[in-house]
């Protein structure tokens, strides 16, 4: 994969983000995203904690939750939330628009794989009619391997993943369509809202 255009796709997707953060009021930073107990400002919060954590402070950080890095990260999101304003957080992350952070073994995809998914954690949740461009999508998909399922825990037994606007499939079973963004949700754990998804498994990732 091409990590020039990768590097490329995460600077104007996290320059989009700010842009639509920034027309936020402060009651729908105060929403719930599509990340379970996470408002929008936890989420953003954890979008940009690589930006303000040291590997050193990482690791001491890791070491206070027995390495466990979900629990890590919530009480660090929430810590964060309790300590920096909403405007704070946007700035945060217009600051680190270029920030080089990759995360551990995910390399530059990655790092857009983070943005991405987060970033619609937000939109989609908020009903924002904000889209990621459908190859900035495939960009993250191109790379989909079983690990990454497994990753993120989600049940995709006997069920194909199709998109219906980009050349990709998932799985073996019975099909499950939709964009590639709500596919990709799908495969990182997510519940979307009813009608974004069609066939007999919808109803499984459904909120």
């Amino acid at each position: 994969m091409d990590e020039e255009a990768v590097r490329a796709a995460v600077v104007a997707e996290r320059g989009e983000l700010a842009a639509m953060l920034g027309e936020l009021d402060a009651g729908r930073w105060d929403a719930p995203s599509l990340c379970a107990g996470w408002r929008v400002r936890e989420v953003v919060a954890h979008m940009t904690m690589p930006f303000r954590m040291s590997p050193p402070r990482f690791l001491g950080e890791m070491l206070r939750d027995f390495g466990n890095f979900n629990r890590m990260s919530d009480r660090v999101a929430r810590r964060d939330t309790s300590r920096l304003t909403d405007a704070d957080l946007l700035a945060c992350l217009r600051a680190n628009i270029e920030h080089p952070w990759r995360p551990p073994g995910g390399g530059s995809v990655g790092a857009l794989s983070h943005d991405v998914i987060h970033g619609l954690d937000i939109s989609v949740a908020l009903g924002l009619d904000r889209r990621p461009p459908v190859s900035r999508v495939g960009l993250i998909l191109a790379g989909m391997r079983d690990r990454n399922v497994r990753y993120f825990g989600v049940d995709l037994s006997e069920v194909r993943l199709e998109a219906t606007d980009l050349d990709w499939t998932f799985g073996a079973g019975a099909p499950l369509r939709g964009t590639a963004q709500d596919l990709l949700l799908v495969v990182s754990g997510r519940r979307l809202p009813a009608a974004r998804l069609e066939g007999t498994a919808a109803a499984r990732f459904r909120r």
